[in-house]
């Protein structure tokens, strides 16, 4: 287990692979902060790596740009039957006190996409909860993972594992004292979404990651 989260993965300078994708889409700043609902400072900030997105932001920017959020992992390639990713060339994504890693969804032609989280004490996935089509499995591997699906919580420690349809509403976090690492698997999604789910109604007010 412990291979999935080596160190030597690719790193994907966030910030950077944000301004990429802004620049691709004609986008400025001030258009894209109109589309995701966030604020074009903290849009900026994002881009000058002087501040690290959570994961409920990157969705966020996702869906206002009309990429999946895989976008964020690297250059979109051709999709594939079949899909091999050697150790050491996964990438992966840091977020606000934790890193996202792909295992190769990016590249595949089903509706199938996984990675794995690790996060540090406090880590969660934004104020708001999240809900996209599709299903959505969580196995903790390490550490302890609070995850909120509609009204009910649900402590997983290591070797516990979650299942859920993905149209409920959902959020997680690390509640406990040391560093969580967790397999998630989203499955069963709309064609063409990969997944760009509506992470939050449109009227509900987004917070920035400072204010989170």
């Amino acid at each position: 287990m412990m291979e999935l989260y080596k160190s030597d993965a690719v790193s994907v300078n966030v910030g950077a692979r944000l301004r990429e994708l802004r620049t691709e889409r004609n986008l400025s700043i001030r258009a894209l902060a109109r589309k995701s609902g966030l604020s074009a400072n903290a849009l900026s900030m994002i881009e000058r790596d002087k501040t690290s997105p959570s994961v409920s932001t990157l969705y966020k920017l996702a869906d206002g740009m009309g990429v999946p959020i895989t976008s964020f992992f690297g250059e979109q390639t051709d999709r594939e039957s079949v899909v091999f990713v050697k150790a050491d060339e996964r990438t992966h994504v840091p977020f606000q006190r934790g890193t996202w890693e792909g295992l190769g969804g990016q590249n595949f032609v089903g509706r199938m996409e996984p990675f794995v989280l690790t996060l540090e004490s406090g880590a969660n996935s934004g104020v708001h909860t999240m809900v996209h089509t599709g299903h959505e499995f969580v196995i903790c591997l390490r550490g302890e993972l609070e995850y909120q699906v509609e009204d009910k919580y649900y402590n997983l420690k290591a070797g516990d594992s979650l299942m859920f349809s993905a149209r409920l509403r959902h959020r997680w976090r690390n509640a406990g004292g040391t560093v969580t690492n967790a397999l998630f698997l989203l499955s069963g999604f709309a064609e063409g979404e990969r997944p760009t789910p509506m992470h939050m109604a449109k009227h509900v007010k987004v917070k920035t990651d400072t204010e989170e």
